[in-house]
């Protein structure tokens, strides 16, 4: 017959079934990476398109050919971009080469950091909980509010002249 055992407590629901050993989060997506073994991901921020691939490696990250010290050149931009290896503990761990157009800079690291958050779900889906609870995979679709005929910009009006 089957041996049946009795849970004293919620805590014993979660060791498992029948006091079988706890494994590692089970993946639910599967992994995408393309021939060359490199996961891609897209990267949107204002109106900067960052194209990101991503392979285990030694933390080297390069953008539009160049390294991130010399591209970003503000210490606060490279601290986005690594925003996404800090969460999920994998700094230094993955090279990664983007290719970024359109915007400024501030708007160009927020797309590369929204690439390599997307890439990394794709080569370890694992670590997907763990990005999108840090808010890296939304984008962020605040944009620049467009000129409006009759103002200076997008809401200031011309200044008052009395006379």
């Amino acid at each position: 017959m089957s041996e049946e055992t009795t849970l004293t407590s919620l805590s014993d629901l979660g060791s498992g079934s029948a006091g079988a050993p706890a494994t590692e989060p089970v993946a639910l997506r599967p992994q995408i990476l393309d021939k060359f073994g490199r996961a891609y991901a897209t990267g949107r921020r204002k109106d900067a398109v960052a194209r990101v691939w991503l392979k285990p490696g030694s933390g080297k990250i390069e953008v539009n050919g160049r390294d991130q010290a010399v591209y970003f050149a503000r210490p606060t931009l490279r601290l986005i971009i690594n925003q996404p290896f800090d969460v999920a503990e994998r700094r230094d761990q993955y090279d990664v080469v983007a290719t970024v157009t359109g915007g400024g800079l501030s708007g160009q690291a927020g797309a590369v950091k929204h690439g390599i958050a997307q890439a990394l779900t794709r080569y370890e889906p694992a670590l997907r909980t763990v990005v999108k609870q840090a808010g890296f995979l939304t984008r962020d679709s605040r944009v620049v509010e467009r000129k409006k005929y009759g103002k200076a910009k997008a809401r200031r009006s011309f200044q008052f002249s009395k006379r």
